[in-house]
């Protein structure tokens, strides 16, 4: 028996739950809506909210215990990408980006770079601003994603 497709948000900072919605509804997948505080989601049977205790990584690590092969995982958290890469999920960032396990390595080693290099006071910002194209980008990534997971569970 095939496990059903389910979508984890990581949710806490995340641009794109609108288009999670919709994609979401259109295809008939349930969707966990994770984060560390309450928020607001749509009152919808198949969207359900996950407020996880207050730790550091209580919703990483919530979403990295249950993501399988058969679900999707949206983060723009590498290290959480990179564990749910490493159990088989199909992992994208808000921006469009898929995690794989080509990309993961490059990901973690940029991550923790640029993090030193904060923690040394040498690089100032963070990530450029999220941008029209980036929702658009995201949503052929997540639609994408599904229609090959249900490829894959179709398959004999």
């Amino acid at each position: 028996m095939t496990m059903p497709i389910r979508i984890f948000v990581d949710a806490d900072a995340c641009p794109v739950k609108d288009e999670v919605y919709r994609v979401a509804n259109r295809h008939g997948l349930h969707v966990f809506v994770v984060s560390n505080s309450p928020i607001m989601v749509p009152r919808e049977p198949w969207i359900e909210r996950v407020v996880v205790g207050g730790g550091m990584d209580a919703a990483d690590d919530w979403i990295a215990e249950r993501a399988t092969r058969s679900d999707v995982v949206m983060t723009a958290d590498v290290p959480l990408a990179a564990r749910c890469v490493k159990s088989g999920a199909a992992v994208i960032a808000p921006n469009g980006k898929p995690f794989d396990g080509d990309s993961i390595g490059m990901a973690l080693a940029t991550r923790n770079l640029l993090h030193e290099l904060r923690g040394a006071g040498e690089v100032t910002g963070g990530p450029k601003p999220f941008a029209p194209r980036d929702r658009s980008a995201f949503l052929s990534a997540l639609d994408r994603a599904i229609v090959r997971l249900k490829r894959a569970a179709a398959a004999p």
